[in-house]
């Protein structure tokens, strides 16, 4: 689940989201929310404080984007994250940019040293995904594995499995 600056910063964020839960009896290990690199530069210390609270019940985070921000390393094993989301800035060329398969292979094995799971975004062609595989990111997400479909589309295709 995607959440903006604006609402993770709300006073009664942490209430809405257990409302909401027990509202539609949702497990909460089974939310995992996306925050930006850019969200973390104002008023880390409150997110931090609302993370753990969220943390508490159950909730998971990734931190979508990763490398694009300037990222802080110290930020980083502050958080209470599970996942590091690999911005497909640095998945589109992996195949042909040792650049990018050097940013790749770094962020992989920093994130599995700090036992957070990797997840790559953009992945459209199968030499990404080997390329991404070899380097020990086992998660991805891009056209490779499906486009955007309209919403009747999906339910049907979800009918299939």
């Amino acid at each position: 689940m995607n959440v903006s600056a604006n609402q993770f910063r709300q006073t009664d964020f942490v209430a809405q989201v257990q409302a909401l839960v027990l509202r539609h009896a949702i497990n909460p290990k089974m939310l995992k929310m996306e925050l930006t690199e850019s969200m973390l530069f104002e008023n880390i210390e409150n997110i931090i404080v609302t993370m753990n609270a969220l943390k508490e019940i159950g909730v998971r985070f990734s931190l979508d984007d990763f490398g694009t921000g300037y990222s802080s390393l110290q930020y980083l094993k502050r958080l209470p994250l599970n996942q590091l989301k690999i911005d497909q800035s640095f998945v589109r060329d992996i195949a042909v940019d040792s650049s990018d398969k050097a940013i790749v292979s770094t962020i992989v094995a920093m994130a599995h040293s700090l036992g957070l799971d990797v997840i790559a975004e953009g992945v459209e062609a199968e030499d990404q995904r080997k390329i991404l595989l070899d380097t020990g990111c086992a998660h991805y997400q891009g056209y490779l594995f499906g486009k955007p479909v309209p919403i009747e589309q999906f339910e049907a295709l979800l009918k299939l499995c």
